[in-house]
Order: C-alpha cells, then structure tokens, then sequence
C-alpha cells in the first residue's frame, strides 16, 4: 500500500499515465477491430443544456476545447502563484529561464520554418509553433527520475522554464490561432472579464461566483472566435493570491484541480490526441517534411534554442547557472525541453483540420519527444553520475 501511495504522488508519475494513454491511443487506432469503435468514440454527440439553450458537439470538442480549458486554468494559477511569490517573483531568478525560453522558442519555430517553407505552397507554415512548447509533466517527470542526485536549483531552474514557456504558448495561441472575431460575443467575454476584476478587487473569498463567471467567459470566447482554452487562463488571473483573511486562494484551487488534471483530463487529452495509424508506415513517412520539421525542432531546435541562450547569458555575465549545476546539466535540461507533447498536440490540432496534416503533427511530436526523453534523461544521467567533468573545471 505504501508503495503505491508514493507512486501515486510521485512527481513522475503524470508523466508515466501520459505515456499510458497514448500508447492505448495507439494501441486501438492501429487495430482492425478496435479503431472504429475508438472513432466512435471521439465523435460521440454530447450535449450541455440549461433550459432551452443547448450545446451539441462531439465528445472530442469537449475534451479538447471544455475540459482543456480546466487545464489552462490551472497552468493559468501556477504562472500567476510563481510571479507572485514563486520562482518567477525575482529578477535574479526570472532571468536565466526567461532567456532560455526565449531561445527555447525561436529556434524551433526557425528549424520547422526551414523545413517546411517551399512545401505545399507554404500551406504547412501555420504548424510554426507546434515545436516550441514543453511538457510541464513529462520534463519534471524524467528529471524526477533522477531522484536526489539531480540538484534541487536545477527542478528550479526546469519549473521556470516550462512556466514562462506554457505562457508564450498561450499568447501564441491568443494572437495567431484566431481568425475570425465575433464582435458581440467578444463584448459579452469583455463585460465578463470586467466582472472578474471587480471580484479580484473586493477580494471575494467564494470560489463559486468566479467559476459561474468563467463559465459564461468560456461560451462568450467560444463564440468570439478565439479558442475556448484561453478563457481558463483569463479567469486564473483574476483570482485573487489570497482571499480577505488571508487564505490562499490560488495554492487551495491548485492542490484541489491538480489530481483531476492529472488523472483524468490530461490522459483523455492524450488518449482523444495520440492515435496515429501505422498502416503504410516507413521511414519516408517519417521524413515527410511535417512530421520532420516537427521533430527537427523539438529535437533539435530546443537544445539549440535553450542552451545557447543559457550559455550566452552565463558567458556575457547577464545571468549566472544555477547553484551546483553545470553546462553538463543544463544541456540535458534543455533536451527535455524538446519533450512537447501535450501543448504541442494542442497548437497541432489548431493548426490543421486535415487527416493527414494531424496524423503528421501526432507523429512528429510524438516520435520528436520520445527522442527528447531518452537524450535528455541520458545527458542528465550522466552528468549526475559525474563522468561528464563539469564545464568549469576543462
């Protein structure tokens, strides 16, 4: 019992049901007797009612579009707890990652750019940000691995990271993935927003008139035009830090959505997302340039990306590696950083409608982070075994 109880709560183990349901994802769509039911499945008609207003979909919109927004809640109130009084709330310790994701972020889009710009007629060019996002779960969850022998300032350093990555990934979805507004709808969401910062101002300490707001958010933003999941994000930052007697508001909502995030919607997510189909599968499948350009970049542009940014802010003076670390480490870290998945899928999907472009994105994201995991994890392994010398003392 015990064991599984420290399973349960170890921090790779979100990693490990990822992993999990996307291999049952595979699993189901590959085989001849499960793949139609599985298809079923995602295009099951679900509908949300109150009175006579009625919201039809497919069971994979609510997955992806509702239950996801639960998701970007969540990420919403870690970034805004960590710029508070986190690991983003100091301009020593805000520095180092902030450059590194800067660089974590453009040198992928770079990569997937060069690779894809002449093909198709330039239609594969909307998949740009599928490389640069990190998996919060997957990266900590393999550096996890590591046990004591990874230094705590490198999870530090990892968390950070990942943090100011999840909200690039969001402005980028924000600003790029929407095409069409709606200007009534997205007055609604305005006149909800505003009912939010009047909350966050009195301090509200009930968490219900914020979720019953961010409810109506969510269907006003569904139908501006942009995408639903950013309603999530907007209503994490309008709860306040701490409620009127000081009760930490944001940390409780947290500790009470983290297992349903963990357990339940991630691997839906992941499950709904993860099916590629291996028919006709061969190595020019995979060099077909989306899936290539995909992998390219997470593989190789986060790395580049990450530890050329960290490397430069270290040598010119601007920032300085985080305590016991060495290059050694923060290559393996930015590695992980090429883990995607999640995020990655989720701008895939945004990027392309088509059959064959998603089972493209699914496979390059996919294949490009297991690489990732593997050579991250092995650097990582190495440099806290200590056979590779650290970059101070050659």
């Amino acid at each position: 019992m015990q064991a599984l109880i420290r399973f349960i709560n170890h921090e790779a183990t979100a990693g490990f049901i990822l992993v999990a349901a996307a291999a049952v994802a595979l699993i189901v769509s590959n085989d001849a007797t499960m793949a139609p039911h599985y298809q079923a499945f995602l295009t099951m008609p679900a509908t949300a009612a109150l009175g006579d207003w009625q919201l039809s979909r497919p069971l994979v919109f609510w997955i992806n579009d509702a239950l996801m927004a639960v998701f970007f809640f969540l990420v919403g109130l870690e970034i805004k707890r960590e710029a508070l009084e986190g690991h983003l709330s100091s301009s020593d310790q805000l520095m180092l990652p902030m450059l590194a994701a800067a660089g974590g972020m453009a040198m992928p889009a770079a990569i997937y750019t060069l690779i894809v710009h002449e093909t198709e007629g330039g239609a594969l060019l909307r998949g740009w940000a599928i490389p640069t996002a990190t998996d919060i779960a997957f990266a900590l969850g393999a550096l996890a691995l590591l046990g004591s022998r990874a230094p705590l300032s490198l999870k530090v350093f990892l968390l950070a990271l990942a943090t100011l990555d999840d909200l690039g990934a969001i402005i980028i979805i924000a600003v790029f993935y929407t095409t069409t507004l709606y200007l009534p709808a997205l007055g609604l969401a305005v006149l909800a927003l505003g009912a939010l910062i009047l909350l966050n101002r009195l301090r509200a300490s009930r968490v219900f008139p914020y979720v019953a707001i961010g409810m109506l958010l969510w269907l006003a933003v569904l139908g501006s035009g942009i995408h639903p999941t950013i309603s999530g994000v907007v209503l994490a930052f309008a709860i306040p830090l701490r409620g009127k007697r000081g009760a930490p508001m944001i940390e409780q909502l947290e500790e009470t959505l983290h297992p349903y995030v963990k357990w339940l919607i991630l691997p839906l997510f992941a499950f709904a997302n993860a099916g590629v189909t291996f028919h006709g599968f061969g190595m020019a499948t995979l060099l077909q340039p989306l899936p290539l350009a995909i992998a390219a970049g997470l593989v190789i542009g986060k790395p580049l990306g990450i530890f050329g940014m960290t490397m430069l802010a270290v040598k010119s003076g601007w920032s300085r590696l985080p305590a016991q670390c060495t290059f050694a480490h923060m290559l393996g870290v930015a590695c992980l950083g090429g883990i995607g998945f999640t995020m990655s899928l989720f701008i895939g999907m945004l990027a392309f409608s088509g059959e064959n472009e998603l089972a493209g994105v699914r496979l390059g994201v996919l294949g490009g982070s297991l690489v990732s995991a593997v050579v991250g994890f092995g650097i990582l392994r190495l440099a806290t075994s200590g056979e590779l010398e650290p970059a101070h003392s050659r």
